[in-house]
C-alpha cells in the first residue's frame, strides 16, 4: 500500500506548499514553467513589434505622422526586448548546468523572469492599434525659402507694406511686370505670416490664365483636411465656405491672378463674410487690382544695379577673386536690367562656363542674338508671352491687334528711352491704329488707353514725367525677338557708324529704326529696297549745343525712292534736300526734330495723303502757300528756333485740321481761328498787339495749351491738362470765355481791373480748375464775392492746388461769406495752397471754408506781414454766438508760415486734437505769434494764454524760429527727426504742462520732457539757437535719454546752459558727425563729470569709455567757462575725426582731459588718424591740448593753424612744430606768426 500513496501525497503537498507558502517557493519548483512562458511572450512581443514597425515605415512613406502612443509603446517595447536580452542569455548558460544546477542562480534568475513576464504580456495587450498614424495637416505653402529671393529696397518696401496693410484691410494687390518677383516674395510674405503666427493658416494657390476651379478647390480643401462629398462645382464651393469660416484667421495668397475674378465661385469667403480671412494677389496688370477693389495696391519694382549683381552672382557661383570673369559677368548681369527672373535665368544658364563662354554671352546680349538661345532666356521668354498674347483676350480683335501693335511699335525707341507720348501717340496714327475712330481725339484717347493698359500689364514703366513712358530693355528685347522672324519683321540699330549687312534682302522689313547714325557713316546708301516698308526712324549723333548743326547726319532724297507702302517717317538729327523727293503716296505722318529740310514746301506736293505734321526745332525754307497742298492735314505742329511768319489767311484755309500747335512767336490772325470748324486742340502763343480785336473769342476746345504774354510754351508740355496762361493784360476777359468753363490750369499775371475771379469771369465757370496761380493783379480784392448772391453756384470745387503771390489788395479768398453759404466756396479737394507777399491780408480762412477743406496738405504762406491769424474770423458780421471748435485739416501733411511779422495765432477756434498727418512744421520771423492755437478768452474778450500740448504721431520736422513772443507748450512726436529752436518764447506767457509722456518743449524751459526718454531716438538733427533761459536740455541728467540716431548737434547763443550730456547720453551717440557749439557761455563741461552725478545715476559710472565712432567736425567758439571738450579714455575717443576748430573759449585749460581712473598707459599716446583741419585760436588759458604726459599723433594733418594761445606748454608746442603734417610752408608760417603774438 505505502508503494502507491507516496507520490500522490507528495504532490499534495507540494500543490499546498505553493499555494499557503511564500510565492518565493514558486521561483524554486515553477522553474521551467515560468522560462518557458516567458520565453513565449518575449518572442510574441518581437513579433508584434516587427509588425508595428512594418505599419510605422509604411504610414511614415505615405506622409503620415505617428501617434504618441504608438512611438511610446515602441520605444517601451524596444526597451524591454533590449533588457531583457541578458536573460534569456542566462537562461541558455544555466542549462549548461542541468546535471548540477547551482539553485541559487536559479532562483534569482526565476525571479526576475517572473517579474518581467506580466511587463511584457501588458505590452502585448496595448499593442492592437486600429492606426499607427494621421495624416499632417497642409500647411499651404512650402515655407522653404527660395534661393531666388533678393532682399531689395523694393522688395523690402513691398513685404512691409503688405505686413502693415494685413492689420487693417482685407483685399492686397501686388502688381509688377512680369519675372519681376511677385510670386517669390508673396512666398515669403506666406513664410513670414506663418512663422510669426499671424494666422492660423497660410494658404496660396495659383489662378493662371485659363484657371482649373476643380484643382483650386480640391488643393484649398486638402489644407484644411476637407473631403468634399460631391463632384458639383458649385456644392464643393458651399462645403469649402462653411469650412473656411469656421477658422478664426486665414492668409490666402492667390497667385498670378490675371483678370477680375469672384473668389466666392471657389468658395473664399472674405469682407463682410469673413473679416479673419485676408486675400494677396499677385498680378501683372494693376487694373485686375482696381476691378478686384483691393484696399492697397502696392508695385513691386526691379533691381537697383548693386542688387541685380548681387542676386546675379550668387545665381552663377561666381567667386569675388575671379576678377577677369567677374568683369564680363557685370555687363551680362546688366543687360538684364535689373529684373529678377532674367537675372536668375541666364546666371544659372551661364554657370560654369569658361571665360570663353562668358564673353560669347556677353557678345550676344550686345548684338541682340541673345534671345535665340532658348536655354538662356527661355525662362523669361515664357511669361512675356503670355502677357503679349493676353493683350487681346477680354477686347475686340481689332482693338487687341492695335494694343499689340502699339507695344511693338515701342520697342522701335533706343535702349532705355523715355519715349514722348505725343509722338508714340502720333505714329500710332500714322499707322493706322483704331481705324474706326474717325478723329484725331478719339484716336488719341484710344491710344492712350492702350498705353495705359500696357502700362498696367507691366509691358510699359511709368517714368517720373506723366508725358513719357519708357520700356524695360528686357521687355524690349522680347519685342525684338517677337519681328525678327515672320510678314512683320522690326530691324532696331543704335550707334550706327557702318551701314547694316543684310543677308536678306531688305524687303521682308516693316519697321526700321536706326538711332545715333554716325555723320560720317560708312556704306550708306543712295537707294534701298523697302517695298513693305511702314515705318522708318531715322536719327543722326545728337550733337551738343555748341556743335555745329551742319555737322549732322546728311541723307539723300533718292534713298526714300522704293518706300512707296510708307505711312511714318520720323527723323531726328538729319539733313537732307527735298528736292526731288519720290511721290510717298501712304505717308501719313512726318515728325522732324533738329533736322535742316531743304526745299521743305517745294515737295509737299509728292506727300498728298499727310495727316500728320511735325517741324520741332527744324530749320526749313519758310511756311508757305504750298502748305494748302496737304488736303488732309489734320495736325501741324510747329516749334522754330526763329519767328515763324505765315501768309495772310493761310491758318483759315486748312480746313481739315484739327489740332494746331505753335508755340513760338508768330503772326497768326486769331479770328482765322474761328474759320477752323474742325479745331479741337490749340498750342498758342500770342502777344497783346495779335489780340487786337475786341470781337474775337476763342472757340470751344477740348485740348489746349494758351500763352498771352510773356511765358514760354516747352515743347515737352503735353496736352493732358487744358492750361491758359495771361500775362500783363489790360483788356476784358470775355474773349476766354470759351475756356473758362472746362479751363484746368489757369494763371494770371498783372491782370487789371480784376477784382475778383468770380464775377470777372462769371459764375457756373472754373468748376474743372485744378491749378489756379495769381500773381501781381492789384486791383484784385477776394477771389470771389458773393454778398449779393442768394443762390447755390459752386464755384473752385475741383481745385487742388492754388497759388497767390504779390497781391497788394487781396483780403480774403471770399466776401461775404457766412455759414449759409458753406456750400458756394467749396474748397472741398484743394490739397496745396501757397500764398505770398499779400500785404492786407488779415486772415486766409474764415471758419465755414476751412471746415470744407479736409483734404489739405500742404500749406505754404511767406511775407503777408498783415496776416493775424491763418484761420478766424476777418469780418465782424461772421462772428457768431456758436462755441464749437472746428476740426480741421485732418490730412495737413506740411505747414511752412515765413516772415508774417503781425500774425498771433495759426488757428482760432480750432481744436488741438486735429493736425494728426502733420510731418512737417516750420515757423520762422514771426515776432507776434503768441499760439499755435488760439482757445480761450476771459469775459472781456481778452485772450487767455493756456497751456498747450499737442499729439502729432507723424511730426518728422519741427523749426520753430524768432517767434520771440510764442508762449511754451509741449509736442509729442514719437517719430520726430529735425528739431530746430531758436529765438522762442523769451517772453513768457504760460507754464508747461508736465505729462507722464517724453515731449518737446517749445520755448525757453527745458527742451526735453523726460518720462522714459527712448521716445528721442529717432532725432537725428538737434538745432538749439539763442534760447536765453535754457539751463538745462532736460530736467535731471540722472535720467537716461537715448539720442542713437542723433548725426548733427548744432548749440547757438544758449548763454545760460551748463552742460550737454550725462556719461550716459554720451555713450549712446554712436552716430554723432557734426557738433557746433558756439556763444554758450555758461558751458564749462560737454559731458557731466562723476562727481556732478546725482546719487541715483552714480551706478552708471562704471560703464564702458566714452567714444564718438563717426564724429567728423567739431566747431567750439566762444564759450568762455569751457574748461576742456572731451574725456580721453583707454579707447580712441575720436577716430574718425576730420575737422577741430576751438576757439576764443578764454578759460580753457585742455582740449582733452584724462578720464576719472584710467591708468596712463606705457606708451602714452593720443592718435587722431584722419585729422586733416586743426585750428587752435585766441585760448588765452589753454596749457595743454592732450593730458600731460602724454603726446599725440596727427598723420594726416593738411592745416593747422595755432594762434593766440600764450600759455601752451613747450611740449605741446615741439609736438605741433614737429608732427608730421602735409600742409605749406605758407600755413607753417602762419602758425609761426600766431605764436609770437
Amino acid at each position: 500500500m505505502a508503494e502507491y500513496v507516496a507520490p500522490p501525497a507528495a504532490e499534495i503537498v507540494t500543490n499546498q506548499a505553493k499555494e499557503y507558502a511564500s510565492p518565493y517557493l514558486r521561483y524554486f519548483f515553477c522553474y521551467g514553467e515560468i522560462v518557458e512562458d516567458f520565453k513565449n511572450q518575449r518572442k510574441a512581443l518581437k513579433l508584434r513589434k516587427q509588425r508595428v514597425d512594418t505599419r510605422v515605415d509604411e504610414a511614415k512613406r505615405q506622409i503620415e505622422i505617428i501617434h504618441d502612443d504608438v512611438m511610446d509603446w515602441l520605444r517601451s517595447a524596444e526597451q524591454e526586448l533590449e533588457e531583457t536580452q541578458n536573460l534569456e542569455d542566462k537562461i541558455d548558460r544555466i542549462k549548461c548546468f542541468k546535471w548540477c544546477p547551482q539553485w541559487g542562480w536559479r532562483y534569482f534568475l526565476s525571479k526576475k523572469l517572473a517579474e518581467k513576464t506580466p511587463i511584457i504580456s501588458k505590452l502585448l495587450e496595448t499593442s492592437n492599434f486600429a492606426q499607427v498614424g494621421y495624416r499632417r495637416s497642409h500647411q499651404g505653402i512650402e515655407f522653404i525659402r527660395s534661393t531666388d529671393f533678393m532682399d531689395s529696397e523694393s522688395s523690402k518696401s513691398a513685404f512691409n507694406q503688405i505686413l502693415e496693410a494685413i492689420k487693417s484691410v482685407n483685399m492686397i494687390g501686388l502688381y509688377g511686370m512680369p519675372g519681376v518677383g511677385k510670386t517669390t516674395l508673396a512666398k515669403e510674405v506666406g513664410k513670414h505670416a506663418q512663422g510669426q503666427n499671424l494666422f492660423d493658416k497660410v494658404v496660396m494657390f495659383t489662378m493662371s490664365q485659363n484657371p482649373d476651379i476643380n484643382k483650386i478647390q480640391h488643393k484649398v480643401a486638402a489644407m484644411f483636411d476637407l473631403k468634399f462629398r460631391t463632384d458639383i462645382e458649385d456644392t464643393r464651393a458651399e462645403e469649402l465656405w462653411v469650412r473656411l469660416k469656421a477658422e478664426e484667421d486665414i492668409l490666402i495668397i492667390v497667385d498670378d491672378l490675371w483678370e477680375e475674378f469672384k473668389l466666392e465661385s471657389i468658395g473664399i469667403p472674405f469682407g463682410d463674410d469673413h473679416k479673419g480671412c485676408k486675400i494677396l494677389l499677385t498680378t501683372r496688370q494693376r487694373q485686375v487690382c482696381s476691378k478686384m477693389k483691393c484696399q492697397k495696391e502696392i508695385q513691386l519694382g526691379i533691381l537697383s544695379k548693386d542688387e541685380a549683381w548681387v542676386l546675379f552672382r550668387d545665381q552663377a557661383g561666381l567667386d569675388d577673386d575671379c576678377s577677369s570673369l567677374n568683369d564680363v559677368a557685370k555687363e551680362v548681369a546688366g543687360e538684364c536690367k535689373g529684373l529678377p527672373l532674367a537675372i536668375v535665368t541666364v546666371a544659372k544658364a551661364l554657370k560654369g562656363e569658361s571665360l570663353d563662354g562668358w564673353k560669347a554671352a556677353n557678345q550676344r546680349f550686345k548684338d541682340s542674338r541673345h534671345l535665340d538661345n532658348e536655354e538662356v532666356l527661355g525662362g523669361v521668354l515664357k511669361p512675356l508671352k503670355l502677357s503679349y498674347d493676353y493683350l487681346k483676350k477680354g477686347n475686340k480683335q481689332m482693338t487687341g491687334n492695335d494694343i499689340q501693335t502699339c507695344f511693338l511699335l515701342c520697342s522701335l525707341f533706343p535702349e532705355d528711352a523715355e519715349i514722348p507720348l505725343e509722338l508714340l501717340i502720333m505714329c500710332g496714327i500714322g499707322v493706322g491704329l483704331f481705324p474706326n475712330a474717325s478723329s484725331i481725339e478719339d484716336k488719341r484717347n484710344e491710344i492712350g488707353v492702350a498705353l495705359k493698359k500696357l502700362q498696367k500689364s507691366g509691358l510699359l514703366l511709368e517714368t517720373d514725367d506723366a508725358e513719357m513712358i519708357r520700356m524695360h530693355d528686357m521687355v524690349r528685347d522680347f519685342a525684338h525677338w517677337l519681328t525678327s522672324t515672320g510678314e512683320n519683321r522690326f530691324m532696331v540699330k543704335d550707334k550706327l557708324k557702318e551701314w547694316p549687312d543684310v543677308v536678306e534682302s531688305f524687303e521682308c522689313y516693316t519697321a526700321i529704326a536706326l538711332w545715333n547714325c554716325s555723320s560720317n557713316i560708312k556704306k550708306f546708301p543712295d537707294k534701298v529696297e523697302f517695298s513693305k516698308l511702314k515705318t522708318l526712324f531715322l536719327g543722326g549723333e545728337r550733337k551738343k549745343w555748341k556743335q555745329k548743326r551742319d555737322d549732322i547726319l546728311v541723307v539723300s532724297s533718292t534713298f526714300f525712292k522704293e518706300m512707296k507702302a510708307l505711312k511714318v517717317l520720323l527723323l531726328k538729327h538729319v539733313s537732307f534736300s527735298l528736292k526731288g523727293l519720290p511721290s510717298l503716296p501712304k505717308l501719313k505722318t512726318l515728325w522732324c526734330e533738329y533736322c535742316n529740310l531743304k526745299n521743305f514746301s517745294s515737295s509737299l506736293t509728292n506727300m498728298r495723303s499727310l495727316e500728320i505734321l511735325a517741324l520741332i526745332g527744324t530749320k526749313v525754307d519758310g511756311i508757305k502757300e504750298e502748305l494748302l497742298k496737304l488736303s488732309t492735314l489734320k495736325y501741324l505742329r510747329l516749334s522754330f528756333v526763329e519767328v515763324m511768319i505765315f501768309p495772310p489767311k493761310l491758318v483759315s484755309r486748312l480746313t481739315s485740321l484739327q489740332e494746331l500747335h505753335v508755340t513760338n512767336e508768330n503772326n497768326i490772325n486769331l479770328l482765322e481761328l474761328n474759320s477752323l470748324s474742325r479745331l479741337t486742340a490749340l498750342s498758342l502763343r500770342f502777344s497783346t498787339e495779335q489780340f487786337s480785336q475786341e470781337d474775337f473769342i476763342f472757340p470751344k476746345l477740348q485740348r489746349y495749351n494758351i500763352v498771352l504774354g510773356e511765358y514760354n510754351i516747352k515743347f515737352q508740355e503735353g496736352l493732358t491738362i487744358r492750361r491758359l496762361r495771361i500775362k500783363n493784360f489790360s483788356s476784358s476777359l470775355s474773349a476766354f470765355k470759351n475756356l473758362f468753363c472746362n479751363v484746368g490750369k489757369l494763371e494770371l499775371s498783372n491782370i487789371s481791373g480784376l477784382k475778383n475771379i468770380v464775377s470777372s469771369i462769371g459764375k457756373r465757370v472754373l468748376n474743372e480748375l485744378t491749378f489756379l496761380e495769381l500773381h501781381s493783379c492789384k486791383d484784385m480784392g477776394f477771389l470771389t464775392d458773393i454778398t449779393r448772391d442768394q443762390g447755390s453756384t459752386v464755384v473752385f470745387s475741383n481745385l487742388v492746388e492754388l497759388t497767390i503771390e504779390r497781391m497788394i489788395s487781396l483780403k480774403g479768398l471770399c466776401s461775404g461769406l457766412s455759414p449759409s453759404h458753406r456750400a458756394i466756396a467749396s474748397f472741398t479737394r484743394l490739397k496745396v495752397v501757397t500764398i505770398g507777399s499779400c500785404p492786407k491780408l488779415k486772415t486766409i480762412f474764415s471758419p465755414c471754408v476751412a471746415q470744407s477743406m479736409l483734404c489739405i496738405e500742404e500749406l505754404y504762406i511767406r511775407y503777408c506781414n498783415g496776416l493775424e491769424q491763418v484761420i478766424g474770423f476777418a469780418q465782424e458780421e461772421e462772428i457768431t454766438k456758436n462755441d464749437s471748435r472746428l476740426c480741421c485739416y485732418p490730412k495737413l501733411r506740411i505747414l511752412k508760415i515765413l516772415d508774417c511779422h503781425s500774425l498771433k495765432y495759426v488757428w482760432a477756434n480750432t481744436s488741438t486734437q486735429g493736425l494728426q498727418s502733420l510731418e512737417s512744421v516750420e515757423i520762422r520771423g514771426c515776432p507776434q505769434l503768441m499760439q499755435i492755437f488760439k482757445m480761450e478768452q476771459n469775459e472781456n474778450g481778452e485772450d487767455v494764454m493756456v497751456p498747450q500740448n499737442h499729439c502729432w504721431p507723424k511730426l518728422k520736422t519741427l523749426r520753430i524760429i524768432n517767434c520771440p513772443k510764442l508762449s511754451c507748450f509741449t509736442v509729442q512726436a514719437p517719430l520726430l527727426e529735425d528739431l530746430l529752436l531758436s529765438n522762442v518764447g523769451i517772453i513768457w506767457k504760460t507754464d508747461v504742462l508736465v505729462l507722464n509722456e517724453d515731449c518737446i518743449v517749445v520755448g525757453n524751459h527745458q527742451v526735453f520732457q523726460v518720462q522714459n526718454g527712448y521716445s528721442f531716438s529717432s532725432i537725428k538733427k538737434l538745432y538749439l539757437r539763442n534760447l536765453f533761459e535754457v539751463q538745462i536740455i532736460w530736467k535731471d541728467f540722472a535720467q537716461v535719454v537715448t539720442f542713437e540716431n542723433l548725426t548733427t548737434l548744432n548749440l547757438s547763443g544758449c548763454k545760460k546752459l551748463r552742460y550737454i550730456f550725462s556719461p550716459t547720453t554720451a555713450r549712446s551717440l554712436s552716430h554723432l558727425v557734426d557738433l557746433f557749439i558756439e556763444g554758450c557761455e555758461e558751458i564749462e563741461r560737454l559731458i557731466l563729470a562723476k562727481d556732478q552725478l546725482s546719487s541715483s545715476s552714480s551706478s552708471n559710472a562704471g560703464l564702458q569709455p566714452i567714444s564718438f565712432p563717426n564724429l567728423t567736425k567739431i566747431i567750439i567758439t566762444n564759450c568762455r567757462n569751457l574748461k576742456s571738450l572731451f574725456p580721453f579714455g583707454s579707447v580712441p575717443i575720436l577716430p574718425k575725426l576730420e575737422r577741430l576748430k576751438v576757439e576764443r573759449n578764454s578759460k580753457l585749460e585742455q582740449v582733452f582731459e584724462l578720464e576719472d581712473e584710467l591708468e596712463v598707459a606705457t606708451e602714452r599716446e593720443m592718435k587722431f588718424d584722419k585729422l586733416r583741419v586743426l585750428a587752435l585760436e585766441e585760448l588765452p588759458s589753454l596749457i595743454h591740448f592732450s593730458p600731460k604726459e602724454y603726446h599725440f599723433v596727427l598723420p594726416a594733418l593738411k592745416d593747422l593753424k595755432v594762434r593766440g594761445c600764450p600759455k601752451l606748454t613747450s611740449t605741446d608746442l615741439q609736438e605741433f612744430m614737429h608732427c608730421k603734417t602735409k600742409q605749406t610752408k605758407n600755413r607753417r608760417r602762419r602758425f609761426r606768426r600766431g605764436r609770437k603774438r
